[in-house]
């Protein structure tokens, strides 16, 4: 089958899903009500027992959301020079399971090909860029807001288990290692890496902690790729925050189910917040606006990826006029809605 045609049909199905979601009668993707492997039972049982045992508990309770840095910082400056990231305002979370990873290319993958879906083009990137970057299992899956959706949908009927994205307040809470005052999702809240001092012509210095373009870099060279510093990378090559969260705050951003308003942290619910209850704010090109959360790629030496910064595109992740998507640095990771751990076999 021509994956453009798969392209276009499965983007017309979540067209008309996303015209209802503005008409107010349900913002949702495509679900999945009942589903028919075509994959060998036992692969799925398999598949499904990796998924549960990558998750993370992540006990609920209040934290202050938002940019935190005025009054909590060292330096007592924000963070994030948005007013979108204030005020600084209580939450309080329901108890849930997070994935530890990103969706990495083998799951979603392995996702298609039991729901005996084609893997479709970014439509932004050089086609074979683009090969490259799905073709390692274990870096991230690039997706839009509705192939988030519908796979974290598809694991909920798969495992019988309460999966779902993640809320934006879910996703700052988790990495920011149940709400504490930590600038960025590593083991320690800081960035490591080597010193500035050693870049070259030929060398660009490395992350410790967190990557770096130098890593990124050096491993698309190392794999043979042309991406350069587009490039994924393997989603636990550096090691996790407190809570045990790999590469929240780099190596592509991450779609939340939350609908974007600039000003939502001002009227936000203090008890599990949502998002706006409806599509608010419109894109450059008049396209409506879902928040990711995190970081293409993280800067150590400049500050990029710190937990509270919001960014907002189309569910589609289009950034021009013509609507292709451009799903490079865009992934995903779920959660299961559960006041209890999730057990495994």
């Amino acid at each position: 089958m021509n994956m453009r045609l798969v392209n276009f049909n499965h983007h017309m199905v979540c067209g008309i899903c996303l015209m209802l979601a503005l008409q107010g009668c349900n913002e949702e993707s495509t679900s999945h009500t009942s589903f028919s492997p075509a994959v060998p039972a036992d692969e799925l049982r398999g598949f499904i027992e990796k998924v549960k045992a990558n998750l993370v508990f992540v006990e609920g309770g209040k934290f202050l959301m938002g940019d935190f840095g005025p009054e909590y910082a060292p330096e007592h400056l924000p963070y994030d020079m948005k007013k979108h990231s204030r005020p600084l305002h209580e939450v309080e979370l329901s108890s849930y399971s997070m994935s530890k990873f990103k969706v990495t290319n083998a799951e979603f993958q392995f996702y298609l090909r039991a729901s005996a879906l084609q893997l479709r083009d970014d439509g932004a990137s050089p086609k074979s860029e683009w090969d490259q970057m799905n073709s390692r299992a274990d870096t991230p899956a690039h997706v839009d807001w509705f192939e988030s959706e519908n796979y974290c949908n598809w694991l909920a009927v798969v495992t019988g288990l309460p999966f779902a994205l993640p809320t934006e307040a879910q996703w700052e809470y988790a990495a920011r290692s149940r709400g504490q005052f930590l600038m960025v999702a590593t083991d320690d809240g800081t960035y490591k890496a080597e010193s500035y001092d050693l870049v070259t012509e030929e060398y660009f210095p490395r992350g410790i902690n967190i990557s770096s373009f130098g890593n990124v870099e050096a491993f698309a060279e190392e794999m043979g790729w042309t991406t350069g510093n587009m490039s994924p990378l393997p989603v636990a090559m550096f090691p996790p925050n407190p809570l045990g969260m790999y590469s929240m705050t780099d190596n592509g951003y991450e779609w939340v189910s939350d609908w974007y308003d600039p000003d939502y942290y001002s009227y936000s619910p203090l008890k599990d917040p949502k998002g706006p209850e409806k599509p608010m704010i419109k894109d450059a090109f008049g396209r409506y606006t879902k928040v990711l959360r995190g970081q293409g790629g993280a800067d150590p030496w400049w500050g990029g990826g710190a937990n509270v910064f919001r960014t907002k595109i189309d569910p589609l992740g289009s950034i021009s006029r013509d609507g292709s998507p451009s799903l490079f640095d865009k992934t995903t990771r779920c959660v299961v809605n559960s006041p209890a751990p999730v057990v495994t076999e």
